[in-house]
């Protein structure tokens, strides 16, 4: 199995839905069985935002009309999963040029069950990455030379198979979670380990720090919190449980005293983060009865704050901005998607599973422009003899954007780096990475980092 089919295996394991119902999906996961989740949560727990008739298409309100974007500006560092606690960034001023200035290997790369899921974090000159056997290294962001490398896979017979988890920065110290059932901390400067909790759940998603805690979901839905100087457990909270889900986990996101996490169940939810008390739950579910995959009600994707809205989109197919201090859904599009959305300025721009990037106004919940990366593509196949056999490649799957010099920058599955007018959604140039990407970009000082499915590290200026 290629790198890229493996990490299409975290994030498409839902093949089996439509043949024989959520149960069928644990004989896809290589990990079922091993204290996953159990339970499944009844359908009368959640009511649909969408209407049946809505439809992805530019408005004709908004043909010619312009809209306002941020201005460029430079961003130091990127500690945390989506550069902020509220996993919201600006129009980042780096890389001008796409150059790749250099790339380094970090490890295992996706195979054999085990994946390269962890967003690069960026902070104090250096670039902090995870491969797909939990080892953690720091590399010098000018140069990419290795700093520190430490592996954080426990010993015991337990934990032989995990994958995910992340990295977060904060106050000199690096936080990581992973599959293999930890949380600890870590001394940026020289990766010696500070504290080390063990979790009863895997958790494949990437800590946020906010606050003087750490908050993470593992993969039963549960939002654990932990004090981020000595490592003691906190408040947490349980969400529905969901059997059939994707094998990720989102980062949580905080605006002041407020957490929103989202969960496998479809669940979007808001807590005080001193105390874990809950403020409001909307469900981002849509069935259909075109589509079994809509069943799987995921919100993979970060969910992210900005200006006092919360933007999130389910694998369900329900797109929403959320209203932050009320919980009250004051829009939602019929979007299926697996990343985290872009607010910036007037618009929010979202990555669709099936390749289209659309730009939507984001007081209105109306759309300005879709792009479709994947328009034009000619299905393939690999292996076999005169064309005879062998595996048919999938189409590309794209990355969550990012917004740099008024370019959007998202990477996809095929080994490309795409940029994009953000005004237009006219693509402005394609850059060849040399190995399938699925993890978003970052821009730290004056460059881009991507890592590939294959353990490289890509420095773009």
């Amino acid at each position: 199995m290629t790198p890229s089919r493996n990490s299409l295996l975290a994030v498409l394991l839902v093949a089996a839905l439509g043949a024989s119902g959520c149960s069928s999906i644990s004989k896809f996961n290589p990990f079922a069985g091993k204290g996953g989740p159990k339970e499944v949560a009844t359908e009368g727990e959640r009511i649909s935002i969408v209407t049946a008739d809505q439809k992805l298409e530019p408005a004709e309100a908004l043909k010619g009309v312009d809209f306002a974007l941020p201005p460029p500006e430079a961003m130091a560092d990127w500690p945390l999963p989506g550069g902020t606690p509220e996993q919201a960034t600006g129009n980042l001023n780096a890389a001008p040029n796409l150059a790749i200035a250099w790339r380094r290997g970090i490890g295992m790369g996706s195979k054999n069950g085990q994946l390269v899921t962890a967003p690069p974090v960026a902070a104090a000159g250096k670039v902090f990455v995870m491969d797909a056997q939990a080892n953690v290294s720091a590399h010098d962001a000018q140069t990419g030379e290795q700093v520190w490398r430490i592996n954080m896979r426990p010993a015991g017979r337990r934990d032989r198979e995990g994958f995910g988890g992340g990295l977060a920065y904060a106050n000199g110290k690096l936080y990581v979670t992973s599959g293999f059932r930890l949380v600890a901390q870590l001394d940026a400067a020289t990766g010696r380990v500070g504290w080390r909790t063990r979790t009863e759940q895997p958790i494949h998603g990437a800590p946020t720090v906010a606050g003087g805690r750490v908050m993470a979901v593992a993969i039963d839905n549960t939002l654990l919190t932990y004090d981020a100087a000595t490592g003691a457990p906190g408040w947490s909270y349980q969400a529905l449980s969901e059997s059939a889900r994707i094998l990720s986990s989102s980062s949580p996101a905080v605006s002041g005293d407020t957490v929103v996490a989202s969960f496998g169940s479809g669940e979007l939810v808001a807590l005080r983060t001193a105390n874990g008390n809950d403020l409001w739950n909307e469900a981002l579910s849509r069935a259909s009865r075109n589509s079994a995959l809509s069943e799987i009600r995921d919100i993979a994707g970060r969910p992210v704050i900005y200006q006092g809205d919360v933007f999130a989109v389910s694998h369900s197919g329900v797109f929403a901005a959320t209203d932050l201090r009320t919980g009250q859904a004051r829009w939602s599009l019929p979007v299926v998607g697996i990343t985290s959305p872009l607010p910036q300025g007037d618009v929010v721009y979202v990555m669709a599973q099936d390749g289209r990037l659309i730009c939507v106004s984001r007081e209105s919940g109306q759309i300005y422009w879709v792009r479709d990366l994947n328009a034009g593509y000619v299905p393939k196949k690999k292996g076999g003899f005169w064309f005879i056999g062998g595996k048919k490649v999938l189409k590309p799957i794209w990355s969550s954007p990012i917004l740099v010099n008024n370019r959007l920058i998202l990477v996809g599955s095929s080994g490309e780096l795409a940029a994009l007018n953000a005004k237009t959604g006219e693509v402005e140039r394609r850059v060849e990475l040399g190995a399938p990407a699925l993890i978003g970009p970052i821009a730290a000082g004056n460059s881009i980092y991507v890592v590939t499915d294959d353990a490289q590290l890509i420095a773009l200026r």
